[in-house]
């Protein structure tokens, strides 16, 4: 795969919605969000979170340079955002809505002629902490994973007190993987019998949410 087009996901998209994909001239969007310090020390805390969103309409060597990347928001402040960064975003997510629903009035240059253009945020581009802000979801504790949630054999560490996931793996080993029978290093003393349980859909985790 060398372009998102070229996905499951950008085909699925596709055959869910003919009529927005059948107009070449929609957008297709991708949102890209991460914090940092931009006084690279932790001497003086701060918190600084640009949103950007990238257009992927464009050729595979086009869609990440600079001048097709828009930094829609820049949200900083003493500390992270953390759960709130939402109320940061309600402008954005209020225009991508409007875009996805009515358009927007656009004029293309092309044909010297004005359009109704439609938007679809197609993908995020986040790590798992940014997941957890921007989802809502707790990506701590026992709870962290956003797929398999409870269903996880997720235990607290003695001495550190923190959530652990290492025995998770060995689920989604075949049945007959050695190290599903290693009581050595692994379950101690213990073979791994269970299987993975099943993935909850999009559907699924949106009624959960």
């Amino acid at each position: 795969m060398v372009h998102p087009s070229d996905g499951k996901a950008w085909k699925c998209f596709n055959s869910v919605h003919p009529h927005f994909s059948a107009k070449s001239r929609n957008v297709r969007l991708g949102l890209c969000i991460d914090g940092f310090n931009p006084f690279g020390s932790f001497t003086a805390p701060y918190s600084c979170w640009p949103v950007i969103l990238t257009v992927y309409n464009l050729p595979p060597g086009m869609c990440m340079r600079p001048k097709f990347m828009f930094l829609s928001t820049v949200i900083p402040g003493p500390r992270s955002s953390g759960r709130n960064i939402d109320v940061c975003l309600r402008p954005l997510i209020d225009e991508l809505a409007q875009l996805w629903s009515s358009g927007a009035l656009t004029y293309d240059i092309s044909r010297k002629q004005n359009f109704l253009m439609r938007a679809a945020l197609m993908l995020t581009i986040i790590d798992f902490p940014a997941y957890g802000m921007l989802s809502g979801w707790s990506t701590h504790e026992k709870l962290a994973c956003p797929y398999y949630m409870e269903n996880n054999k997720a235990f607290t560490l003695a001495n550190g007190g923190k959530a652990s996931f290492f025995y998770y793996q060995c689920r989604f080993l075949p049945l007959n993987h050695r190290y599903r029978k290693n009581i050595k290093d692994f379950f101690v003393g213990r073979v791994e019998k269970d299987v993975a349980s099943l993935r909850l859909s999009g559907e699924e985790l949106h009624d959960v949410v």
